[in-house]
Formats: structure tokens, sequence, C-alpha cells
């Protein structure tokens, strides 16, 4: 019997995009000359991630077109309710899987396998049940914001709709990136609640969670913060091709 690979990713596809103004699912539209979400495949490939599971939703069936000779396994999130909801829906190919889960993002497709070899490397080093990678921008309108203690450790991450005119001061940003220890995901999954304003079930409350149980939560700050630029609108698309892939 062969023994279960060290890590395993998760690339959350599903997003409706409804900013891109546009009916083609958001994670398909080309950067580099290439549909964004192939960059981010070719990236957990390089880092000997496999399985390799992508959660898709609205247009599921133009996207697994696109990945048809990818190799990739597919979830379903039949409703857009949240990254954490997104990430459960791979419980039934990933159950049995024992070891990491590395989480990408489809919409991030500057990311490099240097920077998420740091991540894994972050995790193994401190023996945490949840990693996530974060990095310092000059505008962080949009993203989440990274809170710490007085001794640098995650108290949580506030997302842009929830935080307060204080919190959107904070630069540290979250990139939308981590590794899990498997077995802490699948087991904190059913807790997190969706009492925020989107109604929406987050995955970084699960990092939150997790401190609550005295479990270990890293932070791995990426060097390069143009690696973790997502993409919501056809200006931000612009502005990762320009920054990242020209």
């Amino acid at each position: 019997m062969m023994p279960d690979p060290k890590l395993a990713a998760i690339i959350l596809a599903g997003g409706r995009g409804k900013r891109m103004n546009s009916d083609h699912p958001k994670v398909l539209h080309v950067v580099g000359g290439r549909p964004m979400i192939h960059w981010v495949i070719d990236t957990a490939k390089s880092v000997g991630a496999d399985p390799l599971v992508v959660v898709v939703g609205r247009g599921r069936r133009h996207v697994k077109e696109s990945l048809k000779d990818t190799g990739v396994m597919f979830a379903t999130q039949h409703k857009p309710l949240g990254t954490a909801h997104a990430v459960e829906q791979t419980r039934s190919i990933l159950a049995s899987y024992k070891g990491c889960i590395l989480v990408l993002s489809g919409d991030v497709p500057g990311i490099s396998p240097g920077t998420i070899k740091g991540l894994c490397r972050r995790h193994g080093q401190t023996k945490a049940r949840a990693t996530m990678l974060t990095a310092e921008v000059d505008k962080p309108t949009g993203y989440g914001r990274v809170l710490r203690d007085s001794e640098g450790h995650l108290l949580r991450v506030v997302e842009e709709k929830d935080a307060t005119d204080e919190e959107r001061t904070i630069r540290e940003i979250n990139g939308g990136i981590y590794v899990f220890d498997s077995q802490a995901l699948f087991d904190t999954l059913p807790l997190v609640q969706n009492n925020n304003k989107q109604n929406e079930f987050y995955l970084p409350d699960i990092l939150y969670i997790l401190r609550e149980q005295n479990q270990i939560v890293a932070i791995e700050k990426a060097s390069n913060y143009k690696e973790i630029l997502g993409v919501n609108t056809k200006e931000e698309l612009r502005k990762v091709h320009a920054e990242v892939f020209e």
C-alpha cells in the first residue's frame, strides 16, 4: 500500500466574480497568457501537492473543461456560503488523508513555489496545526487584516466589511493561503459560524478557534507582497499582469 503523500492541496475556484462584470468564471480570466487558475495548479504541483482538489461553483462546467487534462479532482460548492464552506466540500475526498493540506486561491495567480515552500517549512518547524501566509501592503483595502497580540501571535483575522476604522489601518493582510494539519482542519470546520455581515463561513475563523484551543497557529510573512495580490476586478487583473507577469 502506498504511503500517504506529504502534502495535499485544495484550490478555491468557486467564486462568482460579480465585480468582473463578466459571465466568464473568474478563475478562467487570462493573465500572463493563461487562465489564472492554471498558474496556481502548476505551483501546487511544483511543490509536490498530491492529491489536488479544485472546489468549483458557478460556471463549473467551463472550469472543469479548462482543467480536464491537468489530473486534478473536483468538489462542488453549490451555494456560495464562504471559504470555510468551500473547503468543507472536499471532506468526502480528503477525509482519510493524513498529512498537511495546502489551501490556495484560484484568483491569486502570482504565488511562487518558493513562497509556498517557505510556508510549509514554517509550518513544520513550529509544529503548528495551521500556518497562514500574510504580507504587508501600502493599500490594504479589500483584504482581511491580521490582528496580532503584544507578542506577535495571531489574535484573529478580520474581514474588510467587518473591520472597525482602526482595524482598517492595519497594513498586514491575509494572503488567503494556508497550510493545515488535515485532522485539525476537518475537526474544526464544523465549529465555524457565520455570524458576520456577509453571513458566510470564513476559513480564517479556524485559526482563531485553534488559538482558543491553545493549539499552535503560525504566521509566515511573504517577502514580496505582489505574490498574494488577488483578482476581483478587471482593473486588479491588469494590475497583477503588469506587476507579476510582465
